[in-house]
């Protein structure tokens, strides 16, 4: 059987570090309404505020992080399309980006064109968030009617809390943990509480109560991303055998004013430092491959921080990236989607 094809759908990327390509990618990003959640006028307002600076100042940080081969988030997302093709009997495996090349657009046309007549679309966000999972869905919904695919489309839902990518998870941080350190800091990429809000089907529930993540269930924790990283890192936690107190969670990536979720990163970084904390590990759970977020963000300017903050060593614990173990959990996990687009 080769008609069943595995569709991976990563963030994206420039497609260089030039500030040309980089305003362009930015402009496609922000521009997403499941990204900046205001009605188009605010939206187109605010981004091109957002463009006078922000592409010139992220242009250097991308600089800074690029890898001979590229991007690295694509680099290493071609890694996993490769090592995913040895557990994937059913078909291709094809790999697109939400923003940028390669586009879910072509990746659909082209899987039409080889004949499959059937996709497994696998957004590889393990938390869900409208502005990661549902704008991947929603655009695979619109290259389906824009060009009349005849296609079935299944979909992987949030792996958050599935046991062979917690497993995974576990087994590509033990070599960092078994090196000895004083605390791990799991960040996660953060949201403006208003998305939580947004999709909390009760409109009661979520941030209503500071255990409000440790509550949710059924519908609500489908739907709350701040839930589902607690989840994601208790699993961790109970598998690497980590005592409470040896771990805590924070968000980063603040953009604008709007209140986001907290903890934020920049903060524990400071507070982790002023405890005593020499070694610090972080490692981002809401990525799969290692980006500019894990890389220069945390990697770089958090160590900078940390260190400044009295702290004497960060590591970054790398992402999943392609690790075999990854691969087959992420293969076993498609094969295992029924719900259709």
């Amino acid at each position: 059987m080769t008609d069943h094809a595995l569709l991976l759908v990563n963030l994206g990327s420039p497609a260089s570090t030039s500030a040309e390509d980089v305003r362009a990618y930015l402009d496609q990003f922000l521009m997403d309404p499941y990204v900046v959640d205001l009605p188009w006028p605010l939206r187109r307002l605010l981004v091109s505020l957002i463009l006078i600076k922000r592409p010139a100042q992220s242009a250097h940080a991308y600089a800074s992080i690029w890898w001979p081969e590229g991007s690295p988030l694509i680099v290493i997302s071609r890694q996993l399309q490769d090592a995913v093709r040895e557990y994937w009997p059913h078909g291709p495996v094809a790999l697109a980006m939400r923003y940028g090349q390669p586009s879910i657009e072509s990746e659909l046309l082209s899987l039409a064109k080889q004949g499959v007549k059937r996709v497994t679309l696998a957004p590889l966000y393990p938390q869900f968030a409208d502005s990661t999972t549902t704008t991947a869905i929603e655009e695979a919904r619109r290259v389906l009617r824009a060009h009349d695919l005849k296609l079935q489309v299944n979909l992987v839902d949030p792996f958050y809390d599935q046991p062979d990518y917690l497993d995974a998870l576990a087994a590509s941080a033990k070599p960092y943990l078994d090196q000895g350190f004083d605390h791990l800091l799991m960040s996660y990429h953060g949201l403006p509480e208003r998305h939580l809000h947004k999709t909390d089907p009760t409109g009661s529930h979520c941030l209503k109560g500071a255990d409000c993540c440790q509550r949710a269930q059924g519908q609500i924790l489908a739907n709350c991303y701040r839930a589902q990283c607690y989840k994601t890192s208790e699993g961790f936690a109970k598998r690497a055998g980590l005592r409470p107190d040896q771990w805590s969670v924070s968000f980063q990536s603040r953009l604008g004013r709007a209140k986001w979720i907290e903890p934020y990163t920049e903060t524990r970084l400071d507070e982790l430092a002023k405890r005593g904390v020499k070694k610090l590990l972080v490692m981002c759970p809401a990525f799969v491959a290692d980006c500019i977020e894990t890389l220069e963000e945390i990697g770089d300017r958090g160590r900078e921080q940390f260190i400044a903050a009295g702290g004497q060593e960060l590591v970054l614990v790398p992402c999943l990236n392609a690790q075999p173990q990854w691969a087959s959990a992420l293969a076993a996990i498609s094969a295992r989607a029924s719900r259709l687009l």
